[in-house]
This record gives structure tokens, C-alpha cells and sequence, in this order.
């Protein structure tokens, strides 16, 4: 597959040019009088309102978000998330009020932004492509991310689902993830920051899913549902599945992240609200996640 055909299937979609403004105006925080000259509608203006802090003039903060309005502002490329999909992940941002902690499976042209959106909190991607990384880290310094090797291929999703039940390993009640070589589903040998870190939000939009040979998002489901289970802080984990109009990741997430948790479904965006395990009643059944 040629690099801009491979680019486009992973990450692209055409969209109109307001989008783009969009996404230059909630990337802005403290930056009003600049983004003024580009909002034209009051829509934006309250969004825009609703996000503003100050922030200290070189703050590196800062600067991440300058550098995702000046590449929104002149790329002709957006993120593949609609407008509507990308408004649930900043509404929950939003809401938290606080610096977050937030894992994304995948690095693309969408990662400037949820950086941007997170600004004192801590973004994390983890991407399957080394060259990949090297070149989006070399336009977009300031973005934190980690190269992953996935075990899985797309065409052994039906076997994993049937068989990892019979893996202790890979047991809700006793799954681990660092290490865990036993339980194919696992991501085990991620940095280490991963493992120590609780994550308050995780996207999932990686990594490929569209041809047998590729990993497929089998084990960043079943990855970030062990995460948000043994989650020993207050609070839920928010899960974002992407791409659930293809079989394996809505029947991945049925299985691990669980309809009970589903709280909002826009496109082809779901949210999930996961509790850590210590939250959920005695005398369940151990063998499943749901």
C-alpha cells in the first residue's frame, strides 16, 4: 500500500473547512485575541469561553497549543473523528475539570489536539510504526509517544475470543498486564509508565484493523478493560472505542468493556464509564468481564 493510501485508511477523512476551524478553536486556551481573527460564528466564541485559562507566556503548555493552531489552520488534512465524535472525548475532559491522565492507542494527525486538549495533564500514544513515530515526533516535538508490538493478527480475533477463557492468565479476576506473556490478549511489554500510571481516559483508534495480517484492536480492548479494573484511585475510566461499525471491535468491547458500562454512542464513537473491579458486588461471576 503506498504511504498516502495507507495514511488516508488510518487516519484521514476529508471534511468541510469550519471543521478545521474547530479543531484550531478548542486547541486555544488563553490565546483569545489571536483566535478572534478566525472565529465567525458565537457558537464557537461560548465553546471557546468555556476552555479559556491564562496561561505563562512560554509556557511549553503553551505551545503545544499554538502548534495545533498554526497545523489545523493551514493543513488541508483533519482528524478521521466527526465533529460530534470528537465533542464526546472534550465534553468528558470538560467535565473532569483537572489535569488528566490520557493513553491513546494510535499517533496521527489527531494527536496535536488531544494533547491540546489536555494541556497540564499527561498525553500518552502508543503506536505500532516506528517510522511512523519518527515522523510525526519530528513536525510535533512536544507529543509523548511510545512504539508497541502487538502478538495479535486481525484474522485470530474468533480464536482469541474462544479460547482465552480457558487461559488462566487471561481471567478477570486474576489478568495482569506487565509481563503477562501467557494471556495473547495482554499487552505486557509496554514502558513501564504505562503499567505505574492510572489512566482516567483511554482512546482507542489504533492500530489497524481493516486487513487480516494487521494486529486488529483485540488486545488494546482487552488491555484498557484490565486498566480500568485495576484502577485504585476514585473514579471511573473512560473508554473511547472508535471504528464499532467494523465486527471485531463491537464484539471486542461486548465482550470486555460491556454494554452495562456504555453511557453514550455517537457514529462510530463509543464511551464507556469501566469502575475498578473493587467496585463491582461480591459473588459475581469471575470467569467474565461483564
Amino acid at each position: 500500500m503506498k504511504v498516502n493510501e495507507r495514511m488516508k485508511s488510518r487516519y484521514l477523512l476529508p471534511e468541510k473547512r469550519c471543521f478545521v476551524w474547530l479543531l484550531v478553536i478548542v486547541g486555544i486556551i488563553g490565546a483569545s485575541l489571536f483566535v478572534a481573527s478566525l472565529i465567525q460564528t458565537s457558537d464557537y466564541n461560548t465553546l471557546l469561553c468555556s476552555l479559556g485559562r491564562t496561561r505563562p507566556e512560554g509556557d511549553i503548555n503553551n505551545n503545544i497549543q499554538l502548534r495545533a493552531i498554526l497545523h489545523y489552520a493551514t493543513s488541508q488534512i483533519v482528524p478521521q473523528q466527526s465533529f460530534s465524535e470528537i465533542s464526546v472525548t472534550l465534553n468528558v475532559l470538560k467535565s473532569l475539570n483537572r489535569p488528566c491522565n490520557f493513553l491513546v492507542f494510535g499517533l496521527g494527525h489527531d494527536s496535536l489536539m488531544w494533547a491540546s486538549f489536555n494541556p497540564h495533564g499527561t498525553t500518552l500514544f502508543l503506536e505500532e510504526d516506528p517510522k511512523w513515530v519518527q515522523t510525526v515526533l519530528k513536525d510535533a516535538p512536544e507529543l509523548r509517544a511510545n512504539t508497541v508490538h502487538y502478538r495479535t493478527q486481525l484474522r485470530q480475533a474468533d480464536q482469541l475470543l474462544s479460547s482465552y477463557r480457558s487461559e488462566p492468565a487471561c481471567s478477570p479476576a486474576k489478568a495482569t498486564l506487565r509481563g503477562n506473556e501467557r494471556c495473547k490478549l495482554a499487552l505486557h511489554n509496554l514502558p513501564d509508565e504505562v503499567y505505574d500510571r492510572e489512566w482516567d481516559l483511554v482512546m482507542i483508534d489504533a492500530p489497524r484493523g481493516y486487513f487480516a495480517e494487521a494486529p486488529g484492536r483485540m488486545a488494546a480492548i482487552f488491555s484498557a478493560a484490565v486498566m480500568a479494573r485495576d484502577r485504585k484511585g476514585s473514579g471511573v475510566t473512560h473508554v473511547f472505542l472508535h471504528d464499532v461499525d467494523r465486527k471485531v471491535e463491537k464484539v471486542y468491547a461486548e465482550e470486555f468493556l460491556c454494554r452495562k458500562n456504555l453511557v453514550k454512542g455517537v457514529g462510530r464513537l463509543w464511551h464507556f464509564e469501566i469502575p475498578p473491579k473493587s467496585n463491582l458486588t461480591r459473588g459475581g461471576d469471575d470467569s467474565r468481564f461483564c
